[in-house]
């Protein structure tokens, strides 16, 4: 049985829907969000797609969010 990081690595990303991130607002520096399986989220570049995407499961989003709330990012 895979370990969830590795099934976060080998998920399809060409067939989820992307969203603009709302703290972009209107800005030219956008940040897209896919959710992902089991609460997980996708995250990239909106303009650099092809550079790849940062993959989180549900506990790790829920840090990375915090972090960035707290100002630790």
């Amino acid at each position: 049985m895979k370990d969830r990081k590795s099934e976060l690595h080998a998920l399809d990303l060409s067939h989820v829907t992307w969203r603009k991130a709302s703290a972009s607002a209107g800005e030219h520096e956008c940040v897209e969000i896919a959710e992902l399986p089991g609460g997980g989220r996708a995250v990239r570049d909106s303009k650099n797609p092809e550079r790849g995407a940062l993959r989180f499961g549900a506990p790790g989003w829920a840090a990375f969010q915090a972090s960035l709330v707290a100002g630790r990012l």
